[in-house]
């Protein structure tokens, strides 16, 4: 069966830190392909503890957005258990540059590993066993950061990773499914991230058939998500949720 696991669904600094919510980033098995993506803190232990458990040897792939700990913390032990502490060399990790050279948050160590390490772009398209996804644009964040747009049969799902909003940016991610990283309740100029506000613009253009906000910052916490996703669904017209921490969704989506 398809699904969307979220195996957590915190964001930024402190709601990770303190493990307010969990912060081990999501889980898509889609078309018989089974793909991890952003491991954060606790990924590992999420992924093991998960009920059916999900087996790190059946995933074929790992896609990081950006290098930021909240993000990645996990990769390399994902690498590790990916490929059955490196004895079999299987599975393909997606990264941006910066990620896997310049200051590598993937040891060369666990790179050896994998399959393969491709280097994300913008503008640029990929494929992992039956998906294809593309990187549409370059984000605005502290590091090179991209969202995603991943195609199956039945089924597209947009992911728009921490980005700072901008006009253009509903233009790139139109799917199925549409998962925002909603790490603020009000917009601040100082921190580079989607607010409530921002999300609402980008449902308004969009009206994808569901969107899935996670990736909460403090103030969302505090705000209870499931009251600001009602409050979102009210004034758009349109399907809004948000995700708790071990959440699944079944795909294909239910046909209203």
């Amino acid at each position: 069966m398809d699904f969307i696991k979220f195996l957590g669904t915190a964001g930024a600094r402190y709601a990770v830190i303190q493990q307010i919510r969990k912060s081990a980033g999501i889980w898509i098995s889609l078309d018989n392909t089974n793909i991890l993506i952003d491991p954060g803190p606790g990924c590992l232990v999420r992924c093991l503890s998960s009920k059916p458990k999900l087996k790190p040897t059946s995933l074929d792939g790992i896609i990081l957005s950006h290098r930021h700990i909240d993000h990645s913390n996990d990769i390399n032990i994902m690498i590790e258990a990916m490929t059955n502490g490196g004895r079999i060399k299987q599975g393909s990790v997606f990264a941006p540059d910066d990620a896997v050279y310049d200051d590598p948050v993937i040891l060369h160590h666990f790179q050896n590993h994998v399959k393969e390490i491709i280097t994300l772009h913008q503008g640029h398209e990929y494929t992992l066993k039956n998906i294809h996804f593309s990187t549409p644009i370059k984000h605005i964040h502290d590091v090179e950061t991209y969202g995603l747009n991943m195609k199956g049969k039945e089924t597209s799902i947009s992911y728009i990773a921490d980005t700072q909003y901008f006009d253009e940016i509903a233009s790139f991610y139109q799917s199925d499914i549409l998962i925002l990283n909603v790490v603020l309740l009000s917009s601040s100029s100082k921190v580079k991230h989607l607010s409530v506000e921002d999300a609402k613009k980008i449902i308004m253009k969009n009206q994808p058939e569901i969107t899935v906000l996670t990736h909460f910052g403090m103030t969302m916490i505090r705000s209870k998500p499931w009251k600001v996703a009602e409050h979102l669904s009210e004034k758009t017209g349109q399907k809004v949720i948000a995700a708790s921490d071990g959440m699944n969704i079944t795909l294909p989506l239910e046909k209203s």
